[in-house]
């Protein structure tokens, strides 16, 4: 019994030991963080544990260095904990133009328009019969 209690000590204690602080490098627009049951507004060289909740507003931006030095940025109307949105942050902006396009046995080349169908813009007038 005596060496679970220690182990569970250990455990905690090392959960503090990792648990990974954020500067606030700038703030652009509304960025507001949980303090109990209100929002206080951030600022630029605040310490933010990863455990802290951010709202931030339409238009609004935050930038935040991790303690190795990793800048996270924040986009405008994201809600979460700092740990979570420093994940999001990492992913994957998709964009560009296709240019071509290789159907199997053809090839073509040029400007394609790419969009996608909704059933409702699928279905014309006359397949819907009024009630």
């Amino acid at each position: 019994m005596k060496k679970l209690v220690v182990f569970a000590i250990l455990v905690c204690v090392a959960a503090f030991a990792f648990a990974s602080d954020f500067t606030v490098q700038s703030v652009n627009g509304s960025v507001m963080r949980e303090s109990g049951t209100q929002r206080v507004a951030v600022r630029a060289g605040e310490v933010l544990n990863e455990s802290v909740v951010i709202h931030t507003g339409i238009g609004a931006s935050l930038v935040l260095v991790d303690a190795g030095g990793r800048t996270v940025n924040v986009p405008s109307a994201r809600n979460g904990t700092v740990a979570e949105l420093s994940r999001a942050s990492s992913g994957v902006r998709i964009s560009g133009n296709v240019t071509q396009v290789d159907t199997g046995n053809r090839v073509a080349t040029g400007n394609f328009v790419t969009g996608s169908a909704r059933a409702s813009d699928a279905a014309g007038e006359d397949d819907i019969a009024a009630e």
